[in-house]
């Protein structure tokens, strides 16, 4: 199977134009570990054809005609990341790399005589700022005035569906960091046909079914408004509409205007609250908003994919390997997914700095024993395996099934979190399908071992009582390579009740689990904690809480990350309004720079470049008697 027509060459003549041609901030790498594969061999395997323009020139219209006009639509999205994450750190500062770029040199891009290398422009970074916005417009740019009336959204021009991570999460107004501004939904901003979100599947094979019929049944291009009509309706979408849309109230919640949302923190909250309380695809509502005399409309999320469709997914026929336009350049980010498995979706554990649980969903599904098997097999066989499985897992590893009987039939709760601040009394934790699975894996000839690497709860571990001490043996036993890396996140449970988190003494109830199972082992193998900094709720207090506690572990971590306020989050919502949407309350927000500096900085005392930040907080939190020479002293 070759890799789908990505440059000029790789068109065959006499077929026609491609259906779709799928835009991505990405380098092209057809790996199911990267949206434009998964959609593109999912099309392809519905009788589609579809093309790929990865990373075309930002300013350059004609790299979006190098594979000519859909026959259907383009496909848009920003990559794996929003293309502000991708671009900037915590702190807006530019990034120097990006490992889904090719050579990780985040200024190539595909030029218009199909070539890699700088853009006309020679900006220095070839995924722009918004990228599902400046993708977008240059679609219509390129293809305007081809007998379909102009490229204007009123009119007609090429249709454009938007997805992924950014279109995803900016689906409605949204607090965006890097302009410290509410913004428009994307959908308006993109002037797209249809964005749909969540984990897109469903949503864009009905949506490619309609095209085809639509097209079908009339002569000439596709138009943009034409689309835009037929498209309306499809779950795991939102539409917009020039006037009010006559939809029942009984199915359908109107939240605050964007107008409301950008100028009151309370109508902000309560936009974020509902989008939050319909996100799940058994009970969500329809929801609409406002802005400016437009209507935006989500239709409640897809269901999502159960088990043997997961299985149909991950075992199309993907080359799994960047394309060969890359040539010598390599794209960092297939390193670590390459012999990588992907074994569940969703996640319950609805951390409030993480997309995921508005991304992907709550409702945990996962693949079948056989799949997991047999894609181990090929990737046993396939060039370049040296025996080891870099990962099996998902958004987190150990969610295998869904957290209750009841989130199975009706999805989850809208107004509690399964885990904490305690666990949820219905929860039903079981580890003996993922242990099934490692063993499985582990057991294909040629492998010689199986890493968990995506991530583990450990409180959900310490929740089962029939086989959490089984499942962590295994971990101990055949998973892990000297150090197992987790994240507890933070120490003081004032803090890690809002992120969601599991409490401190649940952790160190884990670590010493973990430490006495090496020890009967005979094994040195370390946790490895992950922390960050300056999340909602953390001041100076529980930034020192954390810095003494790394003191009395003797634990020095190589990196620390700031809270980044991304789009969609339940911290961010925070961060921007100073209030939890949830419960009401007033929550600290450190927000300059100075202060984010300290509690970074206090988190990694030991370092000497550190030590004038780590006495300014101290001095300012009133705890000088951390500063001197003594045994529990963090800087002299």
């Amino acid at each position: 199977m070759p890799f789908l027509p990505a440059l000029p060459g790789d068109l065959k003549a006499g077929e026609g134009p491609l259906d779709f041609v799928f835009v991505t901030g990405d380098a092209y790498v057809d790996h199911p570990g990267f949206a434009a594969a998964i959609i593109g061999r999912l099309l392809e395997s519905r009788g589609y054809r579809v093309g790929v323009l990865s990373r075309p020139d930002p300013d350059d219209a004609r790299a979006f005609r190098l594979l000519g006009r859909p026959r259907l639509a383009f496909l848009v999205s920003a990559g794996a990341l929003d293309s502000m994450v991708s671009s900037y750190t915590a702190n807006k500062k530019p990034r120097s790399e990006d490992d889904y770029a090719p050579g990780g040199q985040p200024e190539l891009c595909l030029r218009a005589d199909g070539t890699i290398g700088p853009g006309i422009k020679a900006r220095r970074n070839a995924r722009p700022d918004r990228a599902v916005i400046a993708y977008t417009a240059r679609c219509r740019e390129a293809f305007a005035g081809e007998g379909t009336g102009g490229g204007k959204a009123s009119g007609g021009g090429v249709p454009v569906i938007i997805g992924g991570i950014e279109a995803s999460l900016r689906r409605f107004a949204h607090y965006d960091y890097w302009s410290d501004t509410v913004r428009k939904s994307i959908l308006l901003d993109s002037k797209a046909d249809l964005l749909v979100y969540g984990m897109g599947e469903r949503a864009i094979i009905e949506a490619a079914g309609r095209l085809a019929a639509l097209t079908a049944s009339r002569a000439g291009p596709l138009r943009s408004t034409e689309a835009r009509e037929a498209l309306r309706g499809i779950r795991g979408t939102s539409s917009w509409h020039g006037s009010r849309p006559e939809l029942a109230a009984t199915d359908c919640i109107e939240l605050p205007s964007w107008e409301e949302a950008s100028t009151d923190p309370a109508a902000f909250n309560e936009s974020f609250r509902q989008v939050w309380r319909n996100a799940e695809a058994r009970g969500g509502k329809r929801l609409v908003e406002r802005t400016e005399g437009r209507y935006v409309v989500q239709e409640p999320p897809a269901l999502p994919l159960g088990g043997s469709e997961l299985d149909e997914l991950y075992e199309l026929s993907y080359m799994r390997e960047p394309h060969p336009m890359y040539e010598v350049l390599t794209v960092p980010a297939i390193a670590e997914v390459r012999f990588s498995l992907v074994a569940n979706r969703g996640c319950f554990g609805a951390c409030a700095f993480c997309a995921i649980a508005l991304h992907q969903g709550r409702t945990v599904t996962s693949r079948t024993l056989p799949s997991l098997v047999r894609e181990t097999q090929a990737l046993a066989a396939a060039e370049g395996f040296k025996g080891y499985i870099h990962d099996l897992g998902g958004p987190t590893a150990n969610f295998f099934r869904p957290a209750c009987p009841k989130m199975e039939k009706a999805g989850a709760c809208p107004d509690r979190r399964c885990l904490t601040p305690e666990p949820c009394p219905s929860a039903r934790p079981d580890h003996s399908e993922w242990i099934a699975a490692l063993r499985a894996v582990r057991k294909v000839s040629g492998v010689k071992k199986v890493f968990v690497r995506s991530g583990i709860r450990f409180d959900w571990l310490m929740l089962d009582t029939e086989h959490g001490d089984e499942a962590l043996a295994e971990i101990v036993a055949h998973h892990v390579s000297g150090q197992l890396k987790v994240a507890p996140e933070h120490i003081s449970d004032k803090v890690l009740d809002l992120m969601g988190k599991p409490r401190r003494g649940i952790y160190e109830a884990f670590a010493a689990r973990y430490a006495k199972l090496n020890r009967d082992a005979g094994l040195k193998q370390y946790l490895v904690p992950y922390f960050i900094s300056s999340h909602p709720g953390a001041g100076l207090a529980e930034a020192i809480e954390l810095a003494e506690f790394l003191r009395d572990e003797g634990f020095v971590p190589d990196q620390v990350q700031d809270f980044y306020p991304t789009p969609g989050t339940h911290a961010t919502a925070i961060y921007h309004t100073g209030i939890d949407p949830m419960s009401g309350e007033t929550i600290h927000v450190a927000r300059g720079e100075r202060e984010r500096a300290m509690q970074r900085a206090l988190l990694q005392f030991r370092k000497p470049e550190n030590r004038e930040l780590v006495r300014e907080a101290l001095r300012l939190a009133g705890r000088t008697d951390l500063i001197g020479r003594g045994p529990k002293c963090l800087v002299p």
